[in-house]
């Protein structure tokens, strides 16, 4: 049903957004609605909430949006997404950098409204604030402007593809997540830890209605500066898939070749094989030793093809490469990675069929 992938090679570079490496069979709950609290301080910009996933609960948990000091003057947030991979909601973690990339067309509010940034801009050192979507008191801060915000698709949908939002990046966010980028601050990750280990966070307990959807600061989960969310719902059990449908929808999409992934971060996480028994304990042994070494083979397999494709991003980033190249890129990555599957999947195979069970015969009985 759900599944924590862990990256085999060193931590992976700061264009890799899916750093965290987390996919989940069914879909997070909608957003829910609530008020932005009042900006603290000068500085501080808005990360909105959003689901993020606890293995070990197994289940979803919201994250509440809150109020960051930048880490660096020019540096815009770009918020974590959901989105549908081939077989499973794959987790992008979010970032700071002098640009806004994707987040999956995601219409979070306060600014956030699936591409760019209306909450804000940076002008000689100093954040000034659109009064017309952040909660600012200009009594106190006064590098303020006031825009409206047009034709916003109001929707609550919260990940990309698979009957979410139909959204692809533009070639500016494209370049956004190649540019140097740093991960969330010491502020975020201890956020995001106080969620996860507030049981009331948890999308089983709250249907969808976070108690604590917004803070004025990160960390700071009672006071004034709380903000409870007005509506939400979470409809868990027609969201969760039956026992065993995870699996059997994986491996129908690894197998069958289809344009599933375009990437191999894209795919379900690689299985770990365990022979069958054949009740010779040396030979149980010989083959899970080759099963091990076939294992890790096809996972450092995966990992280079990942590597080399992040490459040719980054080279397609600096040569300003217009969409009709990219989309051939695109294509060429996707014929990359199936030809992968399925080339692993026939190397399974043969490897079980040269690992047929040896069954000794029965000793025959005594007159």
């Amino acid at each position: 049903m759900a599944m924590t992938l862990v990256m085999l090679a060193a931590p992976a570079p700061a264009s890799a957004q899916v750093a965290v490496g987390i996919s989940v069979g069914f879909a997070p709950p909608e957003l829910p609605v609530y008020e932005q609290p009042i900006c603290p301080g000068d500085g501080y910009i808005w990360t909105p909430g959003y689901w993020a996933w606890d293995g070990d609960a197994d289940d979803y948990y919201w994250v509440p949006g809150t109020w960051v000091l930048a880490p660096e003057v020019g540096f815009f947030w770009t918020p974590a997404w959901w989105g549908w991979g081939g077989s499973a909601f794959i987790f992008h973690a979010g970032y700071w950098g002098p640009q806004i990339g994707f987040y999956g067309g995601i219409n979070y509010g306060f600014g956030y409204f699936g591409h760019g940034y209306e909450g804000g801009r940076w002008d000689n050192g100093h954040f000034f604030y659109n009064r017309s979507v952040n909660n600012v008191n200009v009594t106190v801060i006064h590098n303020v402007y006031e825009t409206r915000v047009e034709n916003v698709n109001v929707t609550r949908v919260s990940y990309n593809g698979h009957g979410g939002v139909d959204a692809r990046p533009t070639s500016g966010e494209e370049a956004a997540e190649h540019e140097r980028h740093v991960g969330p601050v010491a502020a975020q990750t201890q956020h995001m830890e106080t969620a996860r280990n507030n049981p009331q966070l948890r999308a089983s307990a709250n249907h969808g209605k976070p108690p604590i959807a917004a803070t004025s600061k990160p960390g700071e989960f009672n006071g004034r500066g709380v903000v409870e969310a007005k509506e939400g719902s979470y409809k868990a059990e027609a969201s969760r898939p039956a026992p065993g449908a995870r699996n059997e929808t994986a491996a129908k999409n690894e197998t069958s070749g289809r344009p599933t992934a375009v990437h191999p971060n894209e795919l379900p996480p690689a299985e770990k094989h365990t022979v069958t028994s054949t009740g010779n304990t040396k030979a149980d042994q010989k083959y899970q030793q080759q099963q091990d070494k076939l294992d890790a083979q096809q996972a450092q397999e995966r990992q280079k093809l990942q590597q080399q494709q992040e490459k040719e991003h980054q080279q397609l980033a600096k040569q300003n490469a217009n969409d009709a190249r990219k989309q051939q890129v695109e294509q060429k990555h996707q014929q990359q990675t199936q030809q992968m599957v399925q080339r692993h999947t026939q190397q399974q195979q043969h490897l079980q069929q040269r690992q047929q069970p040896v069954h000794e015969a029965a000793p025959k009985s005594k007159k």
